[in-house]
């Protein structure tokens, strides 16, 4: 897999053009970004690799395992949307 920091890079440029996904580099998967998924307003449960909702909202949606609560420097955290 490639390095966390390409991943990163991906999904912070394309949450600052507003975008809804991008393709995994290694896998070729449309990823959601975090922009979208809180743009779409709720958690699905579906273990999204950007989901920006905290553990709590994940859980509620049923989401089994929470891997990857939100961080501080998550892109869509300190837009107002």
């Amino acid at each position: 897999m490639k390095n966390n920091s390409t991943i990163e890079r991906l999904h912070k440029a394309t949450c600052e053009r507003q975008e809804n996904g991008y393709k995994d580099p290694v896998t070729g998967f449309y990823v959601l970004s975090a922009y979208y998924l809180k743009n779409r307003g709720n958690c699905c449960g579906a273990g999204c690799r950007h989901c920006p909702f905290d553990a709590e909202e994940q859980q509620r949606a049923g989401r089994p395992t929470i891997t990857n609560p939100p961080t501080t420097n998550n892109p869509t955290q300190s837009k107002q949307h």
